[in-house]
Protein backbone atom coordinates (compact mmCIF):
# COMPACT_ATOMS: atom_id res chain seq x y z
CA UNK A 1 0.00 0.00 0.00
CA UNK A 2 1.12 3.54 -0.65
CA UNK A 3 0.00 7.12 -0.27
CA UNK A 4 -0.42 8.92 -3.60
CA UNK A 5 0.26 12.37 -4.99
CA UNK A 6 -1.51 13.69 -8.10
CA UNK A 7 0.61 13.91 -11.22
CA UNK A 8 -0.10 15.00 -14.80
CA UNK A 9 -3.45 14.17 -16.41
CA UNK A 10 -5.02 11.20 -14.59
CA UNK A 11 -1.72 9.87 -13.26
CA UNK A 12 -0.78 9.45 -9.62
CA UNK A 13 2.65 9.09 -8.06
CA UNK A 14 2.94 6.40 -5.37
CA UNK A 15 5.18 7.72 -2.62
CA UNK A 16 6.46 4.18 -2.09
CA UNK A 17 7.63 4.03 -5.75
CA UNK A 18 7.83 7.58 -7.15
CA UNK A 19 9.82 6.53 -10.22
CA UNK A 20 6.71 5.28 -12.04
CA UNK A 21 3.38 7.19 -12.21
CA UNK A 22 0.31 4.95 -12.05
CA UNK A 23 -3.41 5.21 -12.71
CA UNK A 24 -6.37 3.85 -10.84
CA UNK A 25 -8.04 0.73 -12.16
CA UNK A 26 -11.12 1.49 -14.28
CA UNK A 27 -13.26 -0.23 -11.64
CA UNK A 28 -12.35 2.51 -9.17
CA UNK A 29 -15.15 4.57 -10.70
CA UNK A 30 -17.58 2.07 -9.15
CA UNK A 31 -15.72 2.05 -5.81
CA UNK A 32 -15.06 -1.63 -6.51
CA UNK A 33 -11.24 -1.50 -6.70
CA UNK A 34 -8.46 0.64 -5.22
CA UNK A 35 -5.55 -1.02 -7.03
CA UNK A 36 -3.40 0.81 -9.57
CA UNK A 37 -2.67 -0.15 -13.14
CA UNK A 38 0.96 -0.93 -13.95
CA UNK A 39 1.22 1.73 -16.64
CA UNK A 40 -0.35 3.78 -19.41
CA UNK A 41 -2.63 1.80 -21.72
CA UNK A 42 -3.82 -0.64 -19.05
CA UNK A 43 -7.41 0.10 -18.02
CA UNK A 44 -7.66 -2.63 -15.40
CA UNK A 45 -5.38 -3.69 -12.57
CA UNK A 46 -3.76 -7.10 -12.13
CA UNK A 47 -6.83 -8.36 -10.26
CA UNK A 48 -9.62 -6.94 -12.40
CA UNK A 49 -8.13 -8.10 -15.69
CA UNK A 50 -9.31 -11.58 -14.73
CA UNK A 51 -12.98 -10.53 -14.77
CA UNK A 52 -14.95 -11.82 -17.73
CA UNK A 53 -18.47 -10.93 -16.57
CA UNK A 54 -19.69 -8.60 -13.86
CA UNK A 55 -23.34 -8.19 -12.83
CA UNK A 56 -25.67 -5.65 -14.43
CA UNK A 57 -24.95 -2.57 -12.32
CA UNK A 58 -28.23 -0.91 -13.31
CA UNK A 59 -30.10 -3.50 -11.21
CA UNK A 60 -30.62 -2.27 -7.63
CA UNK A 61 -28.40 -4.08 -5.16
CA UNK A 62 -26.00 -5.53 -7.72
CA UNK A 63 -23.33 -2.88 -7.26
CA UNK A 64 -23.19 -3.38 -3.49
CA UNK A 65 -23.00 -7.16 -3.93
CA UNK A 66 -20.27 -6.88 -6.57
CA UNK A 67 -18.20 -4.65 -4.30
CA UNK A 68 -18.26 -7.38 -1.63
CA UNK A 69 -17.21 -9.95 -4.22
CA UNK A 70 -14.32 -7.77 -5.38
CA UNK A 71 -13.00 -7.39 -1.83
CA UNK A 72 -12.80 -11.18 -1.54
CA UNK A 73 -11.33 -11.61 -5.02
CA UNK A 74 -8.62 -9.00 -4.44
CA UNK A 75 -7.55 -10.74 -1.23
CA UNK A 76 -7.30 -14.01 -3.16
CA UNK A 77 -5.24 -12.40 -5.93
CA UNK A 78 -2.93 -10.90 -3.31
CA UNK A 79 -2.10 -14.41 -2.07
CA UNK A 80 -1.53 -15.74 -5.58
CA UNK A 81 0.79 -12.82 -6.33
CA UNK A 82 2.67 -13.27 -3.05
CA UNK A 83 3.49 -16.83 -4.09
CA UNK A 84 4.01 -15.74 -7.71
CA UNK A 85 1.91 -18.67 -8.86
CA UNK A 86 1.13 -18.97 -12.59
CA UNK A 87 -1.51 -16.28 -13.11
CA UNK A 88 -2.61 -15.59 -16.67
CA UNK A 89 -5.80 -14.12 -18.05
CA UNK A 90 -7.86 -15.70 -20.82
CA UNK A 91 -6.29 -13.20 -23.22
CA UNK A 92 -2.81 -14.44 -22.27
CA UNK A 93 -3.80 -18.13 -22.23
CA UNK A 94 -7.03 -19.04 -24.04
CA UNK A 95 -7.05 -22.60 -22.69
CA UNK A 96 -5.92 -22.29 -19.07
CA UNK A 97 -6.19 -18.60 -18.17
CA UNK A 98 -7.97 -17.78 -14.90
CA UNK A 99 -11.18 -15.82 -15.40
CA UNK A 100 -14.21 -14.95 -13.29
CA UNK A 101 -17.92 -14.66 -13.97
CA UNK A 102 -20.06 -12.95 -11.34
CA UNK A 103 -23.66 -13.82 -12.18
CA UNK A 104 -27.03 -13.00 -10.65
CA UNK A 105 -29.95 -15.40 -10.59
CA UNK A 106 -32.63 -14.81 -13.23
CA UNK A 107 -35.70 -13.00 -11.86
CA UNK A 108 -38.00 -15.89 -12.80
CA UNK A 109 -38.55 -18.32 -9.93
CA UNK A 110 -38.57 -21.23 -12.36
CA UNK A 111 -35.16 -20.37 -13.83
CA UNK A 112 -32.20 -22.46 -12.63
CA UNK A 113 -30.07 -20.84 -9.93
CA UNK A 114 -26.50 -19.76 -10.65
CA UNK A 115 -24.10 -22.36 -9.28
CA UNK A 116 -20.70 -21.34 -7.93
CA UNK A 117 -18.06 -23.57 -9.49
CA UNK A 118 -15.00 -24.09 -11.69
CA UNK A 119 -14.63 -25.21 -15.29
CA UNK A 120 -11.11 -25.28 -16.76
CA UNK A 121 -9.99 -21.96 -15.32
CA UNK A 122 -13.42 -20.31 -15.54
CA UNK A 123 -14.74 -19.62 -12.04
CA UNK A 124 -18.38 -18.66 -11.59
CA UNK A 125 -19.46 -16.95 -8.39
CA UNK A 126 -23.15 -16.55 -7.68
CA UNK A 127 -24.06 -12.99 -6.74
CA UNK A 128 -26.41 -14.43 -4.11
CA UNK A 129 -23.35 -15.46 -2.08
CA UNK A 130 -22.72 -11.76 -1.37
CA UNK A 131 -26.02 -11.62 0.53
CA UNK A 132 -25.12 -12.40 4.14
CA UNK A 133 -28.60 -13.71 4.96
CA UNK A 134 -28.82 -15.94 1.89
CA UNK A 135 -25.31 -17.26 2.42
CA UNK A 136 -26.14 -18.13 6.04
CA UNK A 137 -29.31 -19.92 4.92
CA UNK A 138 -27.25 -21.98 2.48
CA UNK A 139 -24.61 -22.68 5.13
CA UNK A 140 -27.18 -24.05 7.53
CA UNK A 141 -29.06 -25.96 4.84
CA UNK A 142 -25.84 -27.70 3.81
CA UNK A 143 -24.75 -28.22 7.44
CA UNK A 144 -21.48 -26.34 6.91
CA UNK A 145 -19.49 -24.81 9.79
CA UNK A 146 -18.02 -22.13 7.54
CA UNK A 147 -19.12 -20.39 4.32
CA UNK A 148 -17.70 -17.09 3.06
CA UNK A 149 -17.10 -15.35 -0.25
CA UNK A 150 -13.36 -15.55 0.33
CA UNK A 151 -13.66 -19.26 1.07
CA UNK A 152 -15.42 -19.78 -2.27
CA UNK A 153 -12.65 -18.00 -4.17
CA UNK A 154 -9.91 -19.96 -2.43
CA UNK A 155 -11.68 -23.28 -2.93
CA UNK A 156 -12.45 -22.77 -6.63
CA UNK A 157 -8.90 -21.68 -7.44
CA UNK A 158 -7.81 -24.95 -5.84
CA UNK A 159 -9.42 -26.72 -8.79
CA UNK A 160 -7.65 -24.39 -11.19
CA UNK A 161 -4.23 -25.03 -9.66
CA UNK A 162 -4.86 -28.76 -9.47
CA UNK A 163 -5.05 -28.59 -13.26
CA UNK A 164 -1.89 -26.51 -13.59
CA UNK A 165 0.36 -27.79 -10.82
CA UNK A 166 -0.79 -31.39 -10.32
CA UNK A 167 -2.28 -32.72 -13.55
CA UNK A 168 0.08 -30.75 -15.80
CA UNK A 169 2.88 -30.49 -13.27
CA UNK A 170 4.07 -34.09 -13.18
CA UNK A 171 2.96 -34.92 -9.64
CA UNK A 172 -0.38 -36.60 -10.32
CA UNK A 173 0.61 -40.00 -8.96
CA UNK A 174 2.10 -38.48 -5.82
CA UNK A 175 -1.10 -36.50 -5.32
CA UNK A 176 -3.25 -39.62 -5.73
CA UNK A 177 -1.36 -41.37 -2.95
CA UNK A 178 -2.66 -38.75 -0.52
CA UNK A 179 -5.95 -37.57 -1.97
CA UNK A 180 -7.17 -40.67 -3.81
CA UNK A 181 -7.84 -41.58 -7.44
CA UNK A 182 -9.35 -38.60 -9.26
CA UNK A 183 -10.41 -40.91 -12.11
CA UNK A 184 -13.46 -41.96 -10.06
CA UNK A 185 -16.75 -40.72 -11.52
CA UNK A 186 -17.35 -37.26 -10.06
CA UNK A 187 -21.09 -37.12 -10.70
CA UNK A 188 -21.69 -40.47 -9.00
CA UNK A 189 -19.49 -39.41 -6.06
CA UNK A 190 -21.48 -36.20 -5.62
CA UNK A 191 -24.82 -38.03 -5.68
CA UNK A 192 -23.54 -40.54 -3.13
CA UNK A 193 -22.36 -37.75 -0.83
CA UNK A 194 -25.71 -35.97 -0.78
CA UNK A 195 -27.60 -39.24 -0.39
CA UNK A 196 -25.43 -40.84 2.29
CA UNK A 197 -23.35 -38.05 3.81
CA UNK A 198 -19.66 -38.28 4.74
CA UNK A 199 -18.07 -41.38 6.32
CA UNK A 200 -18.38 -41.60 10.10
CA UNK A 201 -14.60 -41.19 10.57
CA UNK A 202 -14.17 -38.39 8.04
CA UNK A 203 -12.46 -36.04 10.54
CA UNK A 204 -9.57 -38.48 10.81
CA UNK A 205 -8.72 -38.05 7.13
CA UNK A 206 -10.36 -34.88 5.71
CA UNK A 207 -10.36 -31.20 6.60
CA UNK A 208 -14.12 -30.89 5.97
CA UNK A 209 -17.12 -33.08 5.27
CA UNK A 210 -17.31 -31.73 1.71
CA UNK A 211 -13.71 -32.83 1.10
CA UNK A 212 -14.95 -36.44 1.27
CA UNK A 213 -16.96 -36.06 -1.95
CA UNK A 214 -14.11 -36.74 -4.39
CA UNK A 215 -10.31 -36.33 -4.56
CA UNK A 216 -10.79 -33.10 -6.54
CA UNK A 217 -12.86 -31.62 -3.73
CA UNK A 218 -10.45 -32.90 -1.11
CA UNK A 219 -7.60 -31.11 -2.86
CA UNK A 220 -9.60 -27.88 -3.34
CA UNK A 221 -10.75 -27.84 0.29
CA UNK A 222 -7.23 -28.48 1.56
CA UNK A 223 -5.85 -25.83 -0.82
CA UNK A 224 -8.36 -23.29 0.55
CA UNK A 225 -7.45 -24.13 4.15
CA UNK A 226 -3.77 -23.77 3.38
CA UNK A 227 -4.42 -20.21 2.16
CA UNK A 228 -6.66 -19.54 5.18
CA UNK A 229 -3.80 -20.47 7.49
CA UNK A 230 -0.99 -18.68 5.69
CA UNK A 231 -2.85 -15.43 5.07
CA UNK A 232 -4.30 -15.27 8.59
CA UNK A 233 -0.90 -15.89 10.14
CA UNK A 234 0.62 -13.15 7.99
CA UNK A 235 -2.03 -10.73 9.26
CA UNK A 236 -1.40 -11.81 12.87
CA UNK A 237 2.32 -11.26 12.35
CA UNK A 238 1.72 -7.83 10.81
CA UNK A 239 -0.08 -6.79 13.99
CA UNK A 240 2.62 -8.30 16.19
CA UNK A 241 0.18 -10.72 17.78
CA UNK A 242 1.54 -13.54 19.88
CA UNK A 243 -0.01 -16.17 22.11
CA UNK A 244 1.46 -16.81 25.54
CA UNK A 245 -1.15 -18.10 28.00
CA UNK A 246 -0.37 -17.29 31.62
CA UNK A 247 -1.21 -20.83 32.77
CA UNK A 248 0.84 -22.54 30.05
CA UNK A 249 3.85 -23.68 32.06
CA UNK A 250 5.62 -25.73 29.37
CA UNK A 251 5.06 -23.41 26.38
CA UNK A 252 2.92 -25.89 24.44
CA UNK A 253 0.36 -23.20 23.62
CA UNK A 254 2.79 -20.38 22.83
CA UNK A 255 3.01 -18.96 19.31
CA UNK A 256 4.67 -15.97 17.73
CA UNK A 257 4.54 -15.23 14.02
CA UNK A 258 8.08 -13.94 13.62
CA UNK A 259 8.49 -15.45 10.14
CA UNK A 260 6.94 -14.94 6.72
CA UNK A 261 4.16 -17.57 6.45
CA UNK A 262 4.16 -17.20 2.66
CA UNK A 263 7.78 -18.29 2.57
CA UNK A 264 7.86 -20.77 5.46
CA UNK A 265 10.26 -23.64 4.71
CA UNK A 266 7.99 -26.37 6.13
CA UNK A 267 4.32 -26.97 6.85
CA UNK A 268 5.33 -27.83 10.42
CA UNK A 269 6.36 -24.24 11.08
CA UNK A 270 2.98 -23.03 9.86
CA UNK A 271 0.99 -25.59 11.84
CA UNK A 272 2.98 -25.04 15.04
CA UNK A 273 2.09 -21.34 14.92
CA UNK A 274 -1.46 -21.91 13.67
CA UNK A 275 -2.77 -24.27 16.34
CA UNK A 276 -2.07 -22.11 19.42
CA UNK A 277 -3.12 -18.96 17.59
CA UNK A 278 -6.45 -20.33 16.37
CA UNK A 279 -7.15 -21.92 19.77
CA UNK A 280 -6.79 -18.47 21.32
CA UNK A 281 -8.91 -16.76 18.65
CA UNK A 282 -11.65 -19.38 18.90
CA UNK A 283 -11.72 -18.75 22.64
CA UNK A 284 -11.93 -14.97 22.11
CA UNK A 285 -14.83 -15.42 19.67
CA UNK A 286 -16.67 -17.61 22.15
CA UNK A 287 -16.27 -14.88 24.78
CA UNK A 288 -18.23 -12.63 22.42
CA UNK A 289 -20.86 -15.29 21.72
CA UNK A 290 -19.61 -15.78 18.15
CA UNK A 291 -18.85 -18.91 16.18
CA UNK A 292 -15.28 -20.18 16.17
CA UNK A 293 -12.93 -18.31 13.86
CA UNK A 294 -11.69 -21.66 12.58
CA UNK A 295 -14.19 -24.48 13.29
CA UNK A 296 -12.05 -27.32 11.95
CA UNK A 297 -9.71 -30.02 13.25
CA UNK A 298 -6.34 -30.71 11.62
CA UNK A 299 -5.65 -34.43 11.93
CA UNK A 300 -2.20 -35.87 11.12
CA UNK A 301 -3.61 -37.08 7.78
CA UNK A 302 -4.85 -33.58 6.91
CA UNK A 303 -1.52 -32.05 7.92
CA UNK A 304 0.14 -34.48 5.51
CA UNK A 305 -2.10 -33.21 2.72
CA UNK A 306 -1.38 -29.61 3.68
CA UNK A 307 2.31 -30.48 3.49
CA UNK A 308 1.87 -31.70 -0.09
CA UNK A 309 0.23 -28.42 -1.08
CA UNK A 310 2.91 -26.46 0.79
CA UNK A 311 5.65 -28.22 -1.16
CA UNK A 312 3.74 -27.68 -4.40
CA UNK A 313 3.42 -23.95 -3.78
CA UNK A 314 6.98 -23.49 -2.54
CA UNK A 315 8.26 -25.30 -5.62
CA UNK A 316 6.54 -22.60 -7.70
CA UNK A 317 8.05 -19.92 -5.48
CA UNK A 318 11.49 -21.36 -6.17
CA UNK A 319 10.85 -21.61 -9.91
CA UNK A 320 9.58 -18.05 -10.06
CA UNK A 321 12.65 -16.83 -8.20
CA UNK A 322 14.93 -18.59 -10.67
CA UNK A 323 13.10 -17.95 -13.94
CA UNK A 324 10.54 -15.18 -13.37
CA UNK A 325 12.43 -12.26 -11.84
CA UNK A 326 10.44 -9.53 -10.15
CA UNK A 327 9.66 -6.58 -12.32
Amino acid sequence: MSALEPAADNDWTPLAAPEAPRRFCANAQHDACNWLTPGEGEAFCLACRHNETIPDLSVPGNLEAWRKIEIAKHRLIYSLLRWRLPLKTRVEDEQHGLTFRFLADAPQDSAPKVMTGHDNGLITISLAEADDVEREIRRQRMNEPYRTLLGHFRHETGHHYWDLLVRDGGVLEECRLLFGDDAHDYGAALQRHYAEGPPADWQDHFVSAYATVHPWEDFAETWAHYIHMVDTLEMAGAFGLEVKPLLDRDGALEARVNFDPYGAPTIEQIVEAWLPFVFAMNSVNRAMGLNDLYPFVLSPSVIGKLGFIHRLVQKEVQLSTESRPCG
